[in-house]
């Protein structure tokens, strides 16, 4: 169980906004939470097997984060979905096989959340045998804590071999300490890339990404700031299939689908990343795009639908099974 005491409010100052909404959030129902084994889920899209990797879950309060509606509007939203405005937030990394490459999209937390609080990625990768020094490219849909906190351990570098690519806008935004004043934003954010990006960059490992386009074989880069200023969409394609990896496009499922103006507290730029969400809902639903997003429940990987004025969610069908070639006959 997650608990963390009033005291440790203060702490949490300089730490991540969803770190904060963490530590507010109430104790979850305590026959609800438990340790498990890392979560990991395979499959294909094309020639490419994905897997999804939890970093863990953190308790959020979605009162103090959500907004853009009334909090009746959103608790009866959540009421519908069997929820209450206490709920978990998945933390969702994807692994890539493809092309000879071993890809990430997304790290998690890492150790900046503090000890229950994500930060199982390694635990995950080492679950399905991928060695973090067999990692050959990561890709950062935006340089926010709990997607780039993994990238290093104990000060030192995680993953020596890769290659990061991230959103030109976010690498320079956030690795110059003076846009902290300028933009009113909380100072940690530039103290937690100085701890976990710039080691990379120092190392001449990272890419900047400034324009949309291919950046691997099969994969392209899409810029969409809102949610931070270089936040980046990732399609992977191979043989006619393919999956977008959006990143923070939403975070509450049972409140932002039918209601996709309902911003976030972390939505760096509130207007921009409501109209990011609302044209990619709208695209996503026309072209019945196959998404995985890193705040969704687990696996985080599905459709989107229209809805009357909204949109729904239809997560992917799991199989577990060995392939055999034949459907069973009925």
């Amino acid at each position: 169980m997650i608990r963390l005491k009033a005291v440790a409010l203060l702490a949490l100052a300089t730490v991540s906004p969803l770190a904060i909404a963490a530590a507010a959030a109430p104790d979850t129902v305590p026959g609800n939470v438990r340790q498990t084994k890392p979560a990991t889920y395979s499959f294909t899209v094309g020639d490419a097997k994905v897997t999804a990797l939890s970093d863990g879950t953190v308790p959020l309060d979605l009162h103090q984060i959500l907004r853009g509606a009334p909090t009746q509007t959103i608790d009866g939203l959540l009421a519908r979905s069997f929820l209450s405005y206490h709920t978990e937030a998945s933390i969702n990394a994807y692994l890539i096989d493809f092309n000879g490459r071993r890809i990430l999209v997304d790290v998690g937390a890492g150790e900046l959340f503090g000890p229950g609080n994500g930060g199982r990625l390694l635990d995950a990768l080492a679950a399905v045998g991928a060695a973090p020094e067999t990692i050959t490219d990561i890709l950062i849909t935006h340089v926010h804590t709990d997607h780039s906190g993994g990238l290093t351990k104990a000060g030192k570098i995680v993953f020596p071999r890769a290659t990061v690519y991230a959103g030109g806008a976010d690498v320079r935004f956030f690795s110059d300490v003076t846009n902290a004043a300028k933009s009113g934003l909380e100072k940690h954010f530039w103290t937690e890339t100085e701890k976990t990006l710039t080691p990379y960059v120092t190392a001449g490992r990272v890419k900047s990404i400034d324009a949309n386009g291919e950046i691997l074989p099969g994969i392209r880069a899409e810029l969409h700031p809102g949610h931070t200023p270089g936040t980046a969409f990732y399609t992977l394609t191979s043989k006619g299939q393919s999956l977008v990896f959006v990143g923070d496009l939403i975070h509450s499922a049972a409140v932002q689908f039918p209601r996709p103006d309902v911003t976030i507290t972390f939505d760096v730029r509130q207007d921009e990343a409501r109209a990011v969400r609302q044209a990619a809902f709208k695209r996503f639903a026309r072209d019945r795009a196959l998404i995985a997003a890193p705040h969704l429940p687990f696996p985080g990987v599905g459709h989107i639908a229209a809805d009357g004025s909204g949109y729904r969610w239809y997560p992917i069908e799991q199989t577990d099974r060995e392939e055999k070639g034949n459907r069973l006959k009925l």
